[in-house]
C-alpha cells in the first residue's frame, strides 16, 4: 500500500475567486505534497474587486465537519483562518482544545480589498482564546494593531508587536512585515519570527508585482504543511517563507481587480535535463 502524504486541516472561510481561504490553503497543501482537508466556517461572494457578501456556517455545521475529519481520518496540523464571528472563533477554540498537533493561527481581519472578515467581538475572543492554543500565529502589521493596538511604523517595531502578540499565548509569533508604511523604501520584505527568547529574520525580495490575493492565507498554510512534515518551527518558516516569495513572483491577473499568488509555480518552473 502507497504510504499516506502528511494530513492537514484548513479551518477557514471559502473564497469564491479562488484566489485566498479554504481554496488557496488547498492548493498550496497540494503543491507541497500533503494531503488538505477543510472545515468551512464562512463562504464568501468574492472576486479580484473585492468581498460582496458572506454568510457564516451554523456552528453545528463547523463542529460537524471537524470532528468528521479528525475522528477518521485524523490530523498532523491544523491551520486557522477566517472565523467571522465571536461564536465561530470560540466554536474552533473549542474544538482545537486538547488537540495534540502543531496548530498555524492566521488572525485574519480583513480581505485583501480591506472588507472585515473579523466582526464584533471575534478579535477578542480569538486573543482570549484562539492564541493560547496556536504553536504559531501569523499576524500581519494591521491584525497586530487589531489584537493588541501597537501601531508598527518601522523594521524595529515589529519587536514590540512580536512581544505583544506572544504576551496572548501563542509559543511563536511570525510577525509579517510587508504592510510597513513606505514599504516600497526596502528592497526586501522581512519577517520576524520570535519565541520570546530568540529572534529570527526572514528577508526575501520585494517584487512590483500587484497580485498578491492570498498571500497570508498561503503562508499559514505552507508553515502549517511543513510542520505536519516534521520540521521544525525555524526551518517550516523558512521553507513557508521560500514558496510564499516564488509565488507572489509569479502572481497573475485575473478579473480587474487584484489577481492571486500562484500555487502551483513550481510545477511551472523550466524542465531541465
Amino acid at each position: 500500500m502507497n504510504r499516506p502524504p502528511a494530513r492537514v486541516l484548513t479551518v477557514a472561510g471559502s473564497d469564491s475567486g479562488g484566489g485566498a481561504g479554504i481554496q488557496a490553503d488547498l492548493k498550496t497543501m497540494l503543491a507541497l505534497g500533503a494531503h488538505g482537508m477543510s472545515v468551512v466556517t464562512a463562504v464568501t461572494a468574492q472576486n479580484s474587486l473585492g468581498v460582496h457578501g458572506t454568510w457564516d456556517l451554523p456552528q453545528e455545521a463547523v463542529r460537524a465537519q471537524f470532528r468528521a475529519v479528525v475522528d477518521d481520518i485524523g490530523v498532523q496540523a491544523v491551520k486557522t483562518g477566517m472565523l467571522g464571528s465571536a461564536e465561530l472563533a470560540g466554536t474552533v477554540a473549542d474544538l482545537l482544545t486538547g488537540l495534540d498537533v502543531p496548530v498555524v493561527v492566521d488572525p485574519v481581519g480583513t480581505s485583501k480589498h480591506g472588507d472585515a472578515l473579523l466582526r464584533g467581538d471575534a478579535p477578542d475572543v480569538v486573543r482570549r482564546r484562539l492564541l493560547p492554543l496556536a504553536t504559531v500565529a501569523t499576524p500581519n502589521l494591521d491584525e497586530v494593531t487589531r489584537l493588541t493596538g501597537i501601531t508598527v511604523t518601522d523594521q524595529e517595531g515589529m519587536r514590540a508587536a512580536a512581544d505583544a502578540v506572544l504576551a496572548c499565548g501563542p509559543r511563536w509569533v511570525l510577525v509579517k512585515g510587508g504592510h510597513l508604511p513606505d514599504a516600497d523604501q526596502y528592497a526586501e520584505c522581512a519577517d520576524l519570527l520570535s519565541d520570546g527568547r530568540t529572534e529570527r529574520w526572514f528577508h526575501a525580495p520585494r517584487y512590483p508585482n500587484r497580485h498578491t490575493h492570498g498571500t497570508g492565507c498561503t503562508l499559514a498554510s505552507a508553515l502549517a504543511t511543513y510542520l505536519a512534515q516534521g520540521h521544525d518551527v525555524p526551518a517550516a518558516v523558512g521553507f513557508a517563507k521560500s514558496y510564499v516569495t516564488g509565488a507572489i513572483a509569479a502572481g497573475f491577473a485575473l478579473g480587474a481587480g487584484i489577481g492571486p499568488v500562484d500555487h502551483g509555480w513550481q510545477d511551472r518552473l523550466p524542465r531541465t535535463g
